[in-house]
């Protein structure tokens, strides 16, 4: 990312929407029953006009992202470039456990791949109320039913941590706070969301597709108010 920069790169994120979100064309190589984040990745590389791609096909990321890797190799006439990212170097996680609101923790993180920079190291530490367990949802309209005082777990931690594949940091959970537990559906983490969800003394279980629907952002709603994170 650092070289690709000082050579004068535009970078783009392929898990965001950068296109119109027509997530059909994806159905003539894809299920339509598969992961909304790696059909967007699909989508965006179809339609953008791109010199190469750098795609992680690692236990940082999926199985589902070395077999997107390995289609984009065949419909596109550019560089498909696999990698695996394996640091184990922690960075910490002044975003996750900060006051900010939990869109704007979720904002900071994800833009933190494109520029590192971005992340503060003057946060203001909160005790929790509440939890938020995952991966970085699709769709941030969820996000925002959250109080301030949520910290981020799953592997939205370990990527700020700058260890995607950390596993140990993945599991990590806090059994004190009522935390929900997200994954896009259809994805493999959904095994891991539901295991700890199951066992969490305070936990719930969400997954969802493209968007998020009324009836899961009122289930997430009313877990957080009976369970006294938001009034």
């Amino acid at each position: 990312m650092f070289r690709l920069k000082g050579e004068g790169a535009r970078i783009y994120d392929l898990d965001a929407l950068h296109v119109k979100p027509d997530l059909e064309i994806t159905a003539s190589y894809i299920p339509r029953v598969y992961c909304a984040i790696l059909r967007t990745v699909l989508t965006n590389a179809k339609k953008m006009s791109l010199d190469a791609i750098y795609i992680d096909v690692g236990e940082g990321k999926c199985s589902g992202a070395l077999y997107i890797a390995e289609i984009l190799k065949v419909e596109l006439n550019i560089p498909i470039i696999q990698t695996r990212n394996e640091d184990k170097l922690r960075f910490g996680n002044p975003v996750c456990e900060s006051v900010l609101p939990l869109v704007e923790k979720m904002e900071l993180i994800t833009q933190s791949v494109l520029e590192p920079e971005a992340m503060k190291n003057d946060m203001v530490r909160c005790e929790p109320v509440a939890g938020f367990w995952g991966v970085p949802p699709r769709d941030f309209s969820i996000l925002s039913l959250f109080p301030p005082r949520t910290h981020v777990f799953g592997w939205t931690r370990c990527m700020e941590n700058k260890t995607p594949a950390d596993a140990a940091l993945e599991k990590v959970v806090h059994p004190d706070v009522p935390t929900v537990f997200f994954a896009q559906s259809f994805c493999q983490k959904t095994a891991l969301t539901y295991y700890l969800a199951r066992r969490h003394p305070c936990g719930l279980y969400v997954d969802a597709d493209v968007y998020m629907g009324h009836s899961t952002k009122s289930k997430v709603q009313a877990f957080l108010e009976l369970n006294g994170a938001i009034d």
